[in-house]
């Protein structure tokens, strides 16, 4: 069984209600009814304020899918108080606050937020900053994460094994040139999230241009402190660096460039130093190996809010919303004293 299979198909098992508030896009339409049909997830389209959706949102709903009104729907103004609540401090007022909850993005953010819906995707229209930004206004980082960071789950063909193999790769969309401090806590939320979403444990190895001293420079002086640092506040998560790309993946070249590790060889986590190296690197697997790639998942966040390429397909959506309802898995408690809803049996 393939690793979309079997992703799929325990995301169908937790039956998570996700947010879709991109309502007018065909892409999105389609991937609502497949998740539907396919029973991956509960899908709600949250729509533009007074229209109903249009024709796409309709057939939609003929379907079965959950269609929400940010104009009329009951819990419009809880959403407005909790906007305000989380912006009074930058200055928001109610007006301000009317106009957030009119965006279906925010909307969609906000009952994430209370605990009325359990993740929300968008990106197939908004930019990754917009996206990015509404979550962060409306839901915010988990407790103790100071790095809101994104990774891809890269499905490649068999190179260790005879099976494919599935690699996190990280960061690749968010954070421009991480400090030791952000490498860190990108790493520490990438081994979490991969736990949940492909159910093994993480080898994570901090990439760079030398291996265990090879090579010197400022760029190998923070990844060595970010070693550091995760082993400190995550001692049971296996890391290992600095390490080149081979060193880190291929155990033939592991055993000549780093035979102590336990994570030289066997990595499945890969940290990039920089956004640069992870978005080439992502990019070029993909195109030229082949690589089936899902992503970007934003990591980090109190409650799953994920991010598209602008170029994905209904299949994409159908894929990062999956990840979404894993992402899920562990956070069923709102993260306000506002309605929250029953946890599911």
């Amino acid at each position: 069984m393939s690793f979309v299979t079997k992703l799929r198909a325990r995301a169908a098992s937790r039956r998570r209600r996700i947010a879709f508030p991109e309502s007018d896009d065909q892409r999105v339409l389609d991937a609502v009814r497949a998740l539907l049909a396919q029973g991956v997830a509960e899908p709600v389209l949250i729509v533009r304020p007074g229209t109903g959706g249009g024709n796409g949102a309709e057939h939609a709903r003929a379907e079965g899918v959950r269609c929400v009104d940010p104009a009329s729907d009951p819990r419009r103004s809880t959403v407005v108080r909790w906007l305000l609540e989380r912006g009074s401090s930058r200055g928001l007022d109610r007006d301000g606050a009317e106009e957030l909850a009119s965006r279906p993005l925010y909307f969609a953010d906000s009952l994430v937020a209370l605990g009325e819906l359990d993740g929300c995707v968008a990106g197939a229209v908004e930019t990754t900053a917009s996206v990015l930004r509404a979550a962060l206004w409306s839901v915010g980082p988990a407790s103790g994460v100071r790095t809101v960071s994104s990774a891809f789950y890269m499905v490649v063909q068999p190179f260790r094994s005879d099976e494919e193999e599935v690699l996190t790769f990280a960061d690749c969309a968010v954070v421009i040139e991480p400090t030791a401090e952000q490498l860190a806590d990108i790493a520490i939320s990438a081994a979490r999230d991969r736990r949940l979403v492909v159910g093994d444990e993480a080898r994570v190895a901090f990439l760079s241009y030398g291996t265990a001293g090879s090579g010197s420079g400022a760029s190998i002086d923070r990844v060595r402190a970010a070693v550091q640092l995760v082993r400190e506040r995550a001692p049971e998560v296996a890391v290992d660096g600095e390490l080149q790309g081979d060193a880190a993946l291929v155990p033939e070249v592991a055993l000549r460039k780093s035979p102590g590790s336990s994570v030289a060889g066997r990595a499945n986590v890969l940290i990039f130093p920089s956004l640069d190296a992870g978005n080439i690197a992502y990019k070029l697997v993909q195109r030229i190996a082949h690589a089936r790639s899902i992503g970007p998942i934003i990591q980090g966040l109190a409650r799953p809010c994920s991010d598209l390429s602008r170029g994905a397909s209904a299949d994409d959506i159908i894929n990062v919303a999956a990840v979404n309802a894993l992402q899920a898995s562990t956070t069923d408690n709102a993260i306000t004293d506002g309605p929250r809803r029953e946890k599911e049996q």
